[in-house]
């Protein structure tokens, strides 16, 4: 698989992108349109940079132009991503196994955030302000203004905003006193995590489970659970599995806080 950068300088403007890439690259000027489309080129003009999609950008002496192409990550096919309430200022998505929650210098085609960029009607700016794991599915809140993707960012600094999954993980996992608390600490940072509930599947040998989440750790409840000895079914990284035949079952179906703009409480779920 391909892959490469080009950064390069702007000596004499001014200069349509398109023209400008073409001429010091391999890349036909349909491909460079294609490329800028997916993200994956950037634009920095003084302490501004940002990525470049218009074709016909006029670029002026000594803008830069940085492009990066990932032959796999360009070839790959954005999955459709169902919107779950449009709220004007922010909207909730259910975000499907495979989708990122944010894209990369390589392109953000294949993220939640572009899909809901080129899909919501009328068309606003997206902005992510929480993460679900690349492997994982579920509800995710897409900010439509700087100011949306602030308030949201303070309710999860603050820790208010509630995140309830769905998880099947194998074995039987005991719930001794509802709610199972969990807080081995991850990365050296507390972590806190609540199974609320577990319904046991004798036929696979496979648990159910309601989990809450306190903390936002990286992998938190796949991490968590492996360390009980209970991996989420279809994880890679933390089950015994590398190669699991299905995708991983973590799904964020619960999703509850106080709206930052009309101090309504909200509820979401799948």
């Amino acid at each position: 698989m391909t892959k490469l950068e080009l950064h390069l300088q702007v000596s004499n403007g001014p200069v349509k992108a398109v023209e400008f890439i073409s001429q010091h690259s391999q890349f036909s000027k349909g491909m460079i349109k294609k490329i800028m489309l997916q993200g994956a080129v950037w634009h920095s003009r003084k302490n501004t940079t940002k990525r470049l999609r218009r074709s016909t950008k006029e670029l002026r002496e000594n803008d830069r132009v940085d492009l990066y192409y990932d032959e796999f990550i360009f070839n790959q096919v954005p999955q459709p991503c169902e919107l779950i309430a449009d709220e004007a200022k922010y909207s909730l998505w259910n975000k499907p196994s495979g989708t990122f929650s944010q894209g990369t210098k390589y392109g953000d085609h294949c993220t939640v955030v572009r899909w809901a960029e080129q899909n919501l009607k009328p068309q606003r700016n997206a902005f992510i302000v929480h993460r679900l794991d690349r492997a994982a599915n579920g509800l995710i809140i897409i900010a439509h203004s700087r100011q949306a993707a602030a308030a949201f960012s303070n309710l999860f600094k603050t820790r208010q905003i509630h995140k309830t999954y769905k998880v099947v993980a194998f074995g039987k996992v005991e719930i001794p006193k509802s709610p199972l608390k969990i807080d081995t600490n991850l990365d050296g940072k507390d972590a806190l995590s609540y199974i609320n509930s577990s319904d046991y599947n004798a036929d696979k040998d496979q648990s159910i489970l309601e989990v809450a989440i306190h903390t936002g750790r990286k992998h938190q409840i796949r991490r968590h659970l492996a360390s009980l000895g209970h991996p989420v079914v279809g994880d890679r990284l933390y089950g015994e599995d590398k190669n699991p035949p299905m995708d991983l079952q973590l799904t964020a179906f619960k999703l509850g806080f106080i709206c930052p703009f009309s101090g309504e409480e909200k509820k979401y779920s799948l």
